[in-house]
C-alpha cells in the first residue's frame, strides 16, 4: 500500500509516523513543499516547544477550542494527553509541567520534540520529501493521482496535513475535492492600541485580569502582558481565540473592557479602599500595593483620573473612589488592528468538521482521504492545545481506518 501525507509539520509528522505503526508493510511518503520540517515546533513557546497541556480530563480539556469542542470530545478518546506524554517519555524525551500547567521537554529546547518526531519516522522507515509540493490531487476510485513536482504517483491513501490556511484560496483545492471549506481568519493574535499611553508601560503584567468585548458575553481570563503596540499575554490571547470571527467582522476595530482585579466585585472594591482610609488613613494613595496591579500600572491609573498620587487615604473623596473602582474593574480600550506573529500564525475555519469522521478522520467526501490537524476547522487557545490537537488527529489519521 502506497500512503501519502502531504504537509510535515506537527499533525503531517506524527500521521506519518502513525502510519508506518499501524501499517508497517506500507510505503508511507511524507511531503513537505518548503526546505523545512516541523517548523512551529521549532519556534513554539520562545523555542521550548509547548508540546501539550497537563489537562488530563477530557471534558475540561475540550473546552480549551473555540472551534472543533465536540468532534474532539469524540477523538481524544483514542489519543489523549497522557498519551502524547508516554509517547515522547518512551522515546527518551520527558516532560515537565509548569505552573501554568503548559508541558515541555526537560531541556527547554523544541529540537528534543523534533529529533524525538524525526528519528521515529526515520527508524520506522518512511520516506521524507522535502520542496515536494502537489500541485493536483485527483480521485481514482480506489486510490489518487498525484503529481509531484511535474511527477505523476499514484497513492491508496492519502493524509492531508497542510495546516492553517490564511485565506481561503489556499483551500480551494480541497473544495474541488467536494469539501465545504470555513472561511479562514487569524485567531491567537494581540491587541493593536495605536499611539494609546498605556503602551509606556510595556513589559508589565497584570497576573489576573478578566477581559471581554464590550457588549459580548465571553469572557477572558488570565495574566495580560502590556507591549509597545498594545496589550497581549493568555487573557488577550484567548479572548482573541473565541472572539475570532466577531473581531474579523469588525475589522478589529472595537472597544474591549478589562477589569485589572479579576474576579473582584465592586462591593470588594470599595471595602478595600475603606479599609485603606479606617487603617492607614495618612499612607499616600501611591504607596498601596495590590498583587493584582504593577506599580506603574496603578500609578498610571491615578495620573489618567488627574487623583494625585501624593494624595492620602484620609483626603481621598467619594468621586475619586468611584473612578479609580471603575477604571480598575471597567478600564475600556480601543482596539485598532491586530498583531499576528506570522509564525505561530493560527487560522479559525478551514475543511468544516461536518465533513470529516471524528472517530476515523476520514473525509466523507472521499474515501481514502483523511485530515489532521489545523487544515481542520479546529483550533485552541496558547498553551499547548493546538499541538495536543494534532497529535491527536494525526494519530487517528494514520491509523488509516475506514469509516464504518
Amino acid at each position: 500500500m502506497n500512503i501519502a501525507v502531504i504537509g510535515a509539520g506537527a499533525a503531517g509528522f506524527f500521521a506519518a509516523i502513525s502510519a508506518k505503526q499501524h501499517h508497517p508493510e506500507a510505503v508511507v511518503h511524507l511531503f513537505e513543499k518548503t526546505n523545512k520540517v516541523l517548523a512551529k515546533v521549532r519556534i513554539s513557546g520562545g523555542g521550548r516547544c509547548n508540546v501539550t497541556h497537563a489537562c488530563f480530563d477530557n471534558d475540561l480539556l475540550i473546552r480549551h477550542y473555540p472551534r472543533g469542542e465536540k468532534f474532539l470530545k469524540k477523538s481524544f478518546h483514542q489519543f489523549q494527553v497522557q498519551d502524547t506524554i508516554d509517547w515522547f517519555t518512551n522515546r527518551g524525551v520527558a516532560l515537565k509541567t509548569e505552573k501554568d500547567q503548559r508541558m515541555f521537554p526537560t531541556t527547554d529546547d523544541s529540537s528534543s520534540i523534533v529529533d524525538a518526531l524525526t528519528s521515529a519516522y526515520k527508524n520506522l522507515g518512511g520516506q521524507l520529501h522535502m520542496q515536494s509540493a502537489i500541485s493536483t490531487l485527483t480521485p481514482k476510485n480506489p486510490g489518487f493521482e498525484a503529481i509531484v513536482n511535474s511527477q505523476t504517483h499514484f497513492f491508496d491513501r492519502v493524509i492531508i496535513a497542510t495546516g492553517g490556511a490564511p485565506k481561503e484560496a489556499g483551500l480551494q483545492w480541497l473544495k474541488r475535492l467536494g469539501h465545504n471549506i470555513v472561511m479562514p481568519v487569524p485567531s491567537l493574535f494581540t491587541f493593536n492600541l495605536p499611539h494609546h499611553p498605556v503602551t509606556e508601560l510595556m513589559g508589565a503584567v497584570a497576573p489576573h485580569v478578566k477581559v471581554r468585548v464590550e457588549g459580548e458575553k465571553f469572557v477572558s481570563k488570565g495574566p495580560l502582558l502590556i507591549t509597545h503596540w498594545g496589550m497581549s499575554g493568555p487573557a488577550i490571547l484567548k479572548l482573541s481565540a473565541f472572539s475570532a470571527r466577531l473581531l474579523a467582522e469588525c475589522q478589529y476595530e472595537t472597544t474591549f473592557v478589562v477589569s485589572w482585579l479579576g474576579d473582584y466585585t465592586e462591593d470588594q472594591v470599595r471595602a478595600l479602599f475603606e479599609d485603606q482610609i479606617k487603617h492607614k488613613p495618612m499612607a499616600q494613595l501611591s504607596s498601596f500595593r495590590l498583587p493584582e496591579v504593577p506599580k506603574r500600572l496603578w500609578l498610571y491609573l491615578l495620573d489618567t483620573l488627574d487623583i494625585p498620587s501624593d494624595k492620602r487615604w484620609n483626603e481621598f473623596s467619594k468621586k475619586h473612589r468611584n473612578q479609580l473602582l471603575n477604571a480598575l474593574l471597567y478600564d475600556r480600550y480601543q482596539m485598532s488592528g491586530k498583531t499576528t506573529f506570522k509564525e505561530e500564525f493560527v487560522t479559525c475555519g478551514g475543511v468544516s468538521l461536518s465533513d470529516v469522521d471524528p472517530h476515523t478522520l476520514e473525509s466523507k467526501r472521499q474515501n481514502g482521504l483523511y485530515f489532521a490537524g489545523e487544515v481542520l476547522d479546529i483550533d485552541g487557545v496558547t498553551g499547548g492545545f493546538n499541538f495536543q490537537a494534532a497529535w491527536t488527529t494525526g494519530f487517528i489519521a494514520g491509523k488509516l481506518q475506514s469509516r464504518a
